[in-house]
């Protein structure tokens, strides 16, 4: 969708579509998505640096390096680990919360822009660590982390924006 979008505004068609495009999108609707994207990437990690500080200083960890927190999957995996549990703690804690918030910032389409920011979450570890994380633990928990986002988040946007929501029969006249 991102990429779509991306290319609309620019004016390329990347998508070959069959028939009309039933949406017509201007270029100000593609930068109000991309904006609605950058608000949803600046509170996740905010959100997540807020978390990891608060699991740093609520377990007492000392030996973690608060800047990698959020993109460190090589940590073994054992609950008996401080560590680790600042890092699993703090991903699940910061994918609830921000399924709340991005039902706030985007109203009803949590669910795309939760698989978005987690897609860029994805690709910014592997920049970061300079490799593609392996480890099952970490992508359990970012599964996880990521369908606690998207069902919490479309529920409290469905119970919050429920007038402005569209059903698929009024999709057939749209």
């Amino acid at each position: 969708m991102l990429l779509d979008y991306c290319c609309r505004c620019c004016g390329f068609t990347l998508i070959k579509r069959h028939g009309p495009l039933s949406l017509k999108t201007t270029p100000s609707d593609s930068w109000v998505v991309l904006q609605n994207l950058l608000m949803c990437m600046v509170c996740f990690y905010s959100l997540y640096y807020i978390v990891v500080s608060l699991c740093i200083g609520l377990l007492s960890v000392h030996e973690i390096n608060s800047l990698l927190a959020p993109f460190d999957y090589t940590t073994q995996p054992s609950w008996q680990n401080p560590k680790y549990l600042v890092g699993v703690i703090s991903t699940e804690v910061t994918y609830v919360l921000g399924g709340l918030v991005f039902a706030w910032i985007v109203e009803e389409w949590v669910w795309d822009y939760a698989i978005t920011v987690t897609l860029l979450h994805v690709a910014m570890t592997v920049a970061v660590m300079s490799d593609f994380p392996s480890a099952e633990h970490w992508w359990i928990a970012l599964g996880l982390g990521l369908v606690m986002m998207i069902f919490g988040g479309q529920l409290l946007a469905y119970k919050l924006f429920r007038s402005n929501f569209v059903y698929p029969a009024e999709l057939q006249n749209f």
